[in-house]
């Protein structure tokens, strides 16, 4: 089986490392020279085309590959499956439910989720038998639940990886590292596993202690502005704040 990946940024250079670790052969080519310029752009032939691309260009990259008879697979969660045409009968979604970047490829896919859709029966099946080469971990879902999927995905990963930013930020107006955090970080994430993220709430607003928050509103007015502005820091903390106290259970 030859697989060729369209798109060498973070989703598409952790899957070409994926692949080839067990023993498939990928090539991985960049999506722009096949957006930019001449639509007569020569690709590889394959059997298996991955568009691991921007949803906003995912459309445009699609409609250079003259491939019928293979296998076309976008890597979105959010893209519907009918961003392929009719002139491409065999396609489908390979939706692997991480984050990903370029500088931290990774090697174990084993307990990473991947979520598919395809044309019809055969194609999901094809699909199923190239996702249980990185996963067993596989799941069916449409377009609805994939993007919930995503939306709750930025909320998991991008969201609080903000926070992370906006506490770092803070911590530079003093000597204490960021590392000092990360065993709370872990410690957050881990209770999850055998709580509800409803069970695992806790601080100031969940206690509802006004007098703790007050005064860390005044202290984030008074912090140094790095990255963040105090006032973006203080609209961040009374909005999360305000809804932890509306929601408590």
């Amino acid at each position: 089986m030859k697989i060729v990946i369209l798109g060498a940024g973070n989703v598409g250079t952790n899957l070409q490392h994926a692949f080839a670790l067990q023993k498939i052969n990928v090539e991985l080519v960049p999506s722009r020279p096949i957006t930019v310029g001449t639509s007569s752009v020569s690709l590889p032939g394959a059997d298996v085309y991955i568009y691991a691309v921007a949803d906003n260009a995912l459309e445009d990259v699609i409609a250079h590959v003259d491939a019928p008879k293979a296998l076309h697979l976008h890597t979105s969660g959010s893209a519907p499956i009918t961003v392929f045409g009719d002139d491409k009968p065999h396609a489908g979604v390979l939706y692997f439910f991480q984050s990903f970047s370029k500088n931290h490829l990774i090697d174990d896919w084993s307990s990473i989720p991947v979520f598919i859709e395809g044309k019809n029966i055969d194609d999901i099946a094809a699909i199923y038998s190239l996702a249980l080469t990185l996963t067993s971990r596989i799941y069916e879902a449409n377009q609805h639940d994939r993007e919930r999927l995503h939306i709750a995905g930025v909320f998991t990963n991008n969201f609080s990886n903000l926070m992370f930013r906006m506490a770092a930020d803070i911590l530079k107006d003093t000597q204490i590292p960021f590392q000092a955090l990360l065993p709370l970080i872990e410690q957050t994430a881990e209770k999850v596993h055998s709580l509800s993220p409803s069970q695992a709430q806790t601080g100031p607003a969940q206690r509802g202690d006004t007098t703790i928050i007050n005064h860390q509103l005044e202290v984030l007015q008074n912090t140094k502005t790095i990255s963040f502005t105090s006032q973006e820091k203080q609209q961040v903390y009374e909005l999360l704040t305000s809804i932890i106290g509306n929601h408590k259970e």
